[in-house]
């Protein structure tokens, strides 16, 4: 028990650096949701044992009240020595020399390519010590559009591809309504390091952690924890129905953090490490949509699919060199011109009924 609370103790203050390695990958990843002191205080022997032998339940609920079940068709460990494609769509895979943008499921759909200036590729990715690392390139050699990027901003402005290639994943298989977990660290650059989802003309983002920040009055963006509901419809064409921004208290790429999101008919609500940190009602929802001209807000209720990415945000600034994007790496790995958004899993429950 002193050893479990010990752990659990820098688990929650993120230095396990200490720790022998079977601590601090496997063990970490199955049991960190049991090893809470507030759980091991409420809970019995038996219970503890009954958690750990059926199930991994989320952070905050971790003897299951709510009744999760873990969907297995959408969820990942990442312990594998291969991405199991069947679960994820890798954007931008290469065949003879260059990336290809095809949808396995729907050959015929447009496949969005990125963000100018960076381009999605598909080797942009490793798996590393039982995590799924995205990775961030300065790559200016790489076969890059020639089509400029869609406008964007009051000016309408259009980007070139050029320089920087990022990584993205899609998630293969829907599901409606559930309790979807990641434990990550984004990427320290000038670069996003997102979780998020698309379906039936609706975007949900759980999050799009922006790294650092050069524009003087955007340096609390690297604290900042930005979700949206979007309806990509006809009429409103990607138009954001409600959105928050939060002080998280952290920078998102100091260390790894825990983010839940608990998606039902009735709202949203966000937890950051096992807490209850913000919330929306279908009701606060479309009170915004509609205070801001819309008809209705809370347009995410249908089958969606995850999306794992990193992309640029021209408006809060892109890194203009191999030099700028590694600015905060460790000196040990500034001259690789890469750096990662890592991710241990991503896990998706549903209600059992």
């Amino acid at each position: 028990m002193v050893w479990f609370i010990y752990i659990n103790k820098h688990i929650e203050s993120g230095s396990m650096s200490y720790l022998p390695k079977v601590f601090t990958n496997k063990f970490m990843k199955i049991h960190y949701v049991l090893l809470t002191v507030g759980v091991l205080s409420a809970c019995t022997t038996s219970d503890v044992s009954t958690v750990a032998k059926n199930n991994v339940y989320p952070l905050s609920d971790p003897l299951n009240k709510g009744n999760w079940v873990l969907n297995t068709e959408v969820s990942d460990e990442f312990e594998g020595e291969t991405v199991d494609e069947e679960k994820w769509y890798i954007v931008g895979k290469f065949e003879n020399g260059k990336p290809v943008y095809k949808d396995p499921d729907h050959p015929n759909r447009k496949v969005w390519i990125g963000r100018a200036p960076s381009q999605f590729s598909g080797r942009n990715y490793r798996l590393e010590d039982g995590k799924l690392v995205l990775e961030t390139r300065w790559e200016p050699d790489f076969p890059f559009s020639d089509k400029l990027d869609k406008p964007w901003g009051k000016n309408n402005t259009r980007s070139k591809y050029e320089n920087i290639t990022t990584a993205c994943f899609i998630g293969r298989k829907e599901f409606k309504y559930g309790y979807m977990e990641i434990r990550s660290k984004s990427a320290d650059a000038e670069i996003t390091s997102s979780f998020w989802a698309t379906g039936n003309r609706t975007e949900l983002d759980m999050f799009e952690h922006f790294g650092d920040h050069r524009q003087k009055n955007k340096l609390d963006k690297d604290r900042e924890l930005w979700w949206s509901i979007h309806d990509w419809g006809p009429v409103l064409k990607g138009k954001t129905t409600y959105t928050q921004h939060k002080d998280l208290g952290f920078r998102v790429a100091d260390a790894f953090h825990t983010y839940g999101f608990d998606w039902s008919a009735e709202g949203i609500k966000y937890y950051i490490d096992g807490k209850l940190f913000t919330s929306a009602t279908m009701e606060e929802v479309d009170a915004y949509a509609k205070k801001n001209g819309m008809d209705k807000g809370y347009v995410v209720t249908h089958p969606i699919h995850i999306w794992l990415d990193q992309e640029t945000f021209p408006w809060h600034g892109v890194p203009d060199s191999k030099e700028d994007l590694e600015l905060n790496s460790p000196e040990g790995k500034k001259d690789d011109g890469i750096v990662d958004f890592e991710i241990e899993y991503v896990r998706v429950w549903q209600k059992a009924d």
